[in-house]
């Protein structure tokens, strides 16, 4: 199933399902339950992401390494078909029979994904953004995607997602329970803001990760495709060819924007200390930084 295939899709209707909240006709709960089950191989490779994190973009350049930056070879279906999210109704039992090398994205926590992860089979790439960011990237998706809530103002969906009251529940678990299991696995670890602030690096480092070799013209390629400028000129990275059904793009395109500290466009001074109380208590015993606005990037830039 890809998402111009989804039918079911405007009871804006959140199913929890063993304390995680999946999206009535894109996810079935016993189908999702027995992805922890599957048969994993060494070349497979998950993107996981809590929603609004850069699991578009994630999809563009894993395509582009295994197309050694040929953006021809990838250009006859769309990535979120290329590279489909495992928990999407009817996509489990496609990863079955898919030949290898099998790449997936999941907005999954930690406890649903397949137990051979645990015994470091297959590749994990975990995406983090920054979540005040995350936060403003799914407010505005909100509007869009007619699978969910159009949210009654930005005030109201602020504390529906420090409550976790959204699909992919709280940002705090879905990073803390992944970030705590990643010595059992073979996992890169690699923030949105990193890819913004030096991209060529990123890419390296995750040709490296899934053992594929780039020249450097290749790897220029890779890196000149998966720029968000580029990207947004890109039907098949930009989603602008998903149904209508999935996504009223009339109402806001699917690539927004694509930077660092946009929250401050629309926290308030009291959203923003309420929010940093909560991340501070919740994060506390978790070692990640983040940054948290784009001049941050730009004063080291200067500064060097």
């Amino acid at each position: 199933m890809d998402l111009n295939a989804v039918n079911t899709i405007n009871n804006h209707e959140l199913v929890k399902f063993k304390g995680f909240k999946l999206i009535m006709g894109i996810h079935d709960p016993e189908d999702v339950d027995q992805i922890c089950n599957l048969e994993i191989r060494d070349s497979d490779v998950f993107v996981v992401t809590y929603p609004k994190s850069g699991t578009i973009w994630m999809q563009q350049i894993l395509l582009l390494v295994e197309a050694k930056g040929d953006l021809a070879a990838i250009s006859t279906f769309s990535n979120s078909e290329l590279i489909p999210w495992i928990e999407l109704d009817g996509r489990r039992q496609a990863f079955i029979t898919a030949p290898s090398p099998r790449l997936r994205v999941t907005h999954l926590q930690y406890k649903f994904m397949p137990a051979a992860l645990r015994q470091k089979k297959g590749k994990v790439i975990y995406v983090a953004r920054n979540p005040k960011d995350v936060l403003v990237s799914y407010f505005h998706f909100h509007n869009i995607a007619n699978m969910l809530e159009t949210p009654k103002d930005f005030a109201d969906f602020f504390e529906k997602f420090l409550r976790g009251d959204v699909f992919g529940c709280s940002w705090f678990e879905h990073i803390k329970t992944w970030c705590s299991q990643k010595d059992d696995m073979n996992m890169l670890f690699i923030t949105y803001e990193e890819m913004i602030q030096d991209l060529k690096s990123a890419v390296e480092r995750i040709s490296v990760f899934m053992e594929r070799e780039l020249t450097d013209e290749q790897l220029a390629n890779v890196v000149k495709y998966s720029t968000f400028k580029n990207m947004k000129k890109i039907p098949q990275a930009n989603y602008e060819h998903v149904s209508p059904k999935m996504f009223s793009q009339h109402r806001g395109r699917f690539m927004r924007k694509g930077t660092i500290g946009d929250w401050k466009n629309h926290f308030t001074v009291a959203q923003n200390e309420r929010f940093d109380e909560v991340f501070h208590r919740e994060m506390k015993d978790c070692a990640l930084s983040f940054i948290w606005d784009i001049r941050d990037i730009e004063s080291k830039v200067s500064a060097s």
